[in-house]
């Protein structure tokens, strides 16, 4: 059990956490011949997003997605054009959720959780990611990181949804499947709850912050987060 006060809102990331992203993976195997490549421009995507916020700059995530992907082909001597951006653009706003998403979020909103979204991706017209996908009903709200033209995981990013909600960081637990965003949620005070999704494990190195909570299955990363929050 953590060693704080129980949360009482659990602020999910989105991209990979709830939606799968192995559904991009046709447009790397089309344009690079290997689909693996599509871990590659996510991890760029990632670290040029922090840079930015590291600089005191932003550009939307889609912007940068598009970006570091033409970046990606100029490495790798492979032309992307307009309509290969669009492609991967259009196939992000449709990704369907993981199995094992629908059945922990009910479980976590019968026993009293109040839940909403926070992600680097900027808002979206109807349907949104969340309503393509068949779960926005869950959610409470759903923040972007736009609001604060930051991207996670800047403290500042935690404190609007607590912000938002009336309530401090310690009433927040995040739940994502990248260990960066568990880490900045729990400087900010949340409690963090880490999905190893593949591709996604723990570093063992003494001085890096655990998370609460840890399982690679959703629905028992919410019984988990139940019984640590006395639920």
């Amino acid at each position: 059990m953590p060693d704080q006060k129980p949360a009482s809102v659990i602020v999910f990331d989105v991209n990979e956490t709830l939606l799968d992203i192995t559904t991009l993976e046709p447009v790397f195997a089309r344009l690079f011949g290997n689909a693996s490549v599509l871990r590659e421009w996510f991890a760029e995507l990632i670290l040029y997003s922090q840079t930015m916020t590291l600089s005191d700059r932003y550009a939307p995530f889609g912007a940068l997605a598009g970006g570091i992907l033409r970046m990606v082909g100029a490495n790798k001597g492979v032309a992307v054009t307009d309509e290969d951006v669009a492609e991967l653009k259009s196939r992000i706003g449709s990704m369907p959720a993981h199995a094992d998403v629908a059945p922990a979020l009910r479980r976590l909103q019968e026993v009293g959780f109040r839940l909403v979204t926070l992600t680097n991706s900027p808002p979206s017209p109807a349907p949104t990611p969340l309503e393509k996908a068949g779960i926005a009903d869950f959610f409470e709200r759903s923040f972007s990181v736009d609001e604060v033209a930051k991207f996670k995981p800047h403290p500042a990013t935690y404190q609007m949804v607590a912000e938002a909600l009336d309530l401090q960081t310690d009433d927040l637990c995040m739940v994502a499947c990248h260990l960066w965003d568990t880490i900045g949620a729990q400087a900010a005070g949340c409690q963090g709850a880490f999905l190893t999704r593949p591709n996604n494990t723990l570093i063992e190195v003494q001085e890096m912050p655990q998370p609460h909570y840890l399982s690679d299955d959703l629905a028992d990363l919410a019984k988990q987060i139940i019984a640590g929050n006395g639920r």
